[in-house]
């Protein structure tokens, strides 16, 4: 199977909660099917479970071309494949074991959490190899500062070997339709369970590592006033690109790649709603650079739709805004206190 496209997450994604959070920056109505995958509000389990996870993942042995004819069977070797298509997911040696999307994801979810909290969002990447439910509050939650933001969980896994099961916290910024990292100054808690043998999740533990959904939002909330209320001249914002974004002394396409970045980050800082609101704070640097490279920065071998949503299920997000925040510190000379 080809890697994500626009088409692939108009048809493979569902989103809900629209009238609080609007469309996802990959909605095209030309690509919606018989049913649109986007919500107004929750979106069911039913639907989930229907839409997207209406398949098996199946344990098959494999087999090679024998040289005195016929087939032999790998042995210590197994093949992940799905049950509607046929398409192979993965190969692993035996010990391996699948945690199916039902059980793991939506099942598991609702034992966490409590009952006002519904999904928000649920997808499919790279052929259904890799999944993901997002949980969500009802409303949006708005910073004194206008940041305005929908604190989730995520729980995601695999079956290409990619990702070990995987329970998160992170944070939808509206204006931008970004995902940012929960803990901003500190990796965002998450619980992992890999796929072993008599591999499970105990919820208590996972509950109180959590601390669920609540508790986000008013975290996240302060640090962003935090972040407000340090102030970047014009001067240290320039030192910030120089830092974020070094300048290759010769010309060639290092120099012309870097230089397109700054420019690129430039406009955003200066000329775009989605940072000037908050330009001239440390909020409005992590502002620009995840933005930047949600919707502006140029992928190579991979869709931008796929990445973004990969990077947002597997912690990418977390060493993104960290990694602006760490340079940012080296630049003003003192540690960013959150």
């Amino acid at each position: 199977m080809s890697r994500e496209s626009l088409e692939w997450l108009n048809a493979n994604t569902l989103i809900g909660f629209t009238e609080k959070r609007g469309t996802a920056w990959h909605y095209r109505a030309s690509m919606q099917g018989e049913k649109p995958n986007h919500y107004s509000g929750p979106i069911p389990v039913d639907d989930v479970k229907r839409r997207l996870f209406g398949w098996e993942a199946l344990s098959k042995p494999i087999y090679v071309e024998d040289p005195r004819g016929g087939l032999a069977e790998v042995p210590g070797r197994q093949a992940i494949l799905r049950s509607d298509n046929g398409h192979v997911m993965g190969i692993f040696s035996d010990s391996y074991e699948p945690h199916p999307y039902v059980e793991w994801l939506i099942n598991t979810i609702s034992r966490l959490l409590d009952a006002d909290l519904s999904i928000g969002s649920a997808g499919l990447l790279k052929g259904g190899a890799v999944a993901w439910v997002s949980v969500e509050v009802p409303e949006n939650v708005v910073t004194p500062e206008g940041v305005e933001f929908r604190p989730h969980l995520f729980g995601a896994t695999s079956f290409d070997g990619s990702l070990a099961t995987t329970f998160k916290r992170a944070v939808t910024n509206i204006v931008c339709d970004n995902t940012m990292a929960a803990g901003l100054a500190e990796r965002g808690q998450q619980v992992k369970i890999k796929h072993s043998r008599h591999s499970k999740i105990r919820l208590a533990e996972a509950r109180e590592a959590l601390h669920i959904v609540y508790a986000l939002a008013d975290e996240f909330s302060a640090a962003v006033r935090d972040l407000c209320r340090v102030e970047i001249s014009g001067r240290e914002w320039q030192a910030f690109l120089d830092a974020q974004v070094p300048m290759p002394r010769q010309r060639g396409r290092s120099r012309t790649i870097a230089e397109n970045k700054r420019d690129t980050l430039a406009k955003l800082w200066n000329h775009d709603l989605r940072v000037t609101p908050w330009r001239g704070t440390a909020w409005g640097v992590v502002q620009a650079v995840n933005t930047f490279t949600h919707h502006e920065q140029n992928v190579r071998g991979a869709e931008r739709a796929e990445r973004n949503m990969l990077r947002a299920v597997t912690g990418g997000i977390d060493e993104l805004d960290q990694g602006t925040l760490c340079t940012l510190s080296k630049v003003l000379g003192r540690p960013l206190t959150l």
